[in-house]
């Protein structure tokens, strides 16, 4: 499958591109689906070709910005030629499914995943975990010295020390999770106390870790997975390593990248066996190992050294809530951040 799955990554060209099962595996194509993807080329473009090449359906693929093709969905309406929307983040899953776009997926898909990973309603599933750390240089602290939880980092002791990436789309859904447990004022209290620390700003989560590990800051809010695309470059002595907030809180959360079957589908049975190739044991291996996510079905263990997610101390929270990124845009807009 890894092998497979990396010489695939080189065939996969340009943003409309369409797999077509029929060159690939002999076999007379089974229908179209068209799948709108927030997650990028690169990332599960291989897996995609897989699913062509197994039931040879036609597989046509809108890449793009997941917020982006959530708007461009609710725009496009009932005229979208959308199957699947396959999301980044559960906000924008939630954003879709509050406005009824999606049909419910069936009972023996959803009962693949843990139920705080998927739709309270049936309408949208999580195909593999995101969690939010602190990661911090193992040169300057231990993980004793970091705060029960990010509301610590706002103790002026932190000032200078700290990097984040406030146009990210991980930080702004972090955000909302922060609004949504804790209050938009606890929210926006937080937002000053950190910026009177003089947070250095990055433009990703890669930026950050990087700085942490030469040492231009201290810690940075960050998603756990790229410390570890470090450690498969650079080795183990990288001096950066994952914190998962001990007194749990947003900062802690567990968001998802996730999919729907939208309303407006016209090959469903694809649409659906589509989702549950991406819940099988072999694509959730993918995400293991490939992209150091969290697998979320088919028993597919997380990737050594990982903090498993039953001790994780995750907010509990309704993912499905995590829609509202424009009052988050207007919270850091209102605070300077943004």
């Amino acid at each position: 499958m890894k092998l497979t799955l990396s010489l695939a990554i080189g065939l996969l060209g340009l943003v409309g591109l369409v797999l077509t099962a029929a060159a690939c595996a002999g076999q007379p194509p089974q229908g179209t689906l068209t799948i709108y993807s927030g997650r990028n080329e690169n990332l599960v473009g291989p897996l995609l070709q897989r699913y062509a090449k197994d039931t040879g359906v036609n597989v046509r693929v809108r890449y793009g910005d997941t917020a982006e093709l959530a708007a461009t969905i609710l725009e496009e309406g009932d005229n979208s030629p959308a199957d699947v929307f396959l999301a980044q983040d559960a906000g924008a899953l939630g954003a879709i499914a509050q406005v009824g776009r999606f049909r419910n997926l069936p009972e023996s898909t959803l009962r693949k995943v843990d139920e705080r990973f998927r739709s309270p309603k049936g309408e949208w599933v999580g195909l593999s975990g995101r969690a939010r750390v602190v990661a911090y240089n193992t040169n300057k602290l231990k993980e004793s010295d970091l705060p029960d939880s990010i509301a610590g980092f706002i103790d002026p002791k932190w000032k200078g020390k700290i990097g984040w990436a406030p146009t990210n789309g991980s930080f702004q859904a972090f955000v909302t999770a922060l609004r949504t447990t804790e209050g938009e004022g606890n929210a926006s209290a937080w937002l000053e106390g950190i910026k009177k620390n003089e947070p250095k700003n990055y433009s990703n989560n890669i930026a950050i870790v990087d700085a942490i590990g030469n040492g231009e800051i201290e810690v940075g809010f960050v998603n756990h997975y790229y410390l570890y695309t470090f450690l498969r470059e650079r080795g183990e002595k990288f001096p950066v390593r994952n914190y998962h907030p001990r007194g749990g809180g947003s900062g802690a959360m567990v968001n998802v990248a996730g999919i729907g079957v939208l309303k407006t589908t016209k090959n469903g049975p694809a649409a659906e066996r589509f989702i549950d190739f991406l819940l099988d044991k072999e694509a959730q291996q993918y995400f293991a190992q490939e992209t150091f996510e969290y697998p979320l079905a088919s028993a597919v263990p997380a990737p050594q050294g990982f903090k498993p997610l039953a001790s994780i101390n995750a907010p509990k929270i309704d993912l499905s809530s995590l829609a509202d990124l424009n009052g988050t845009l207007r919270l850091l807009r209102d605070r300077g951040v943004l």
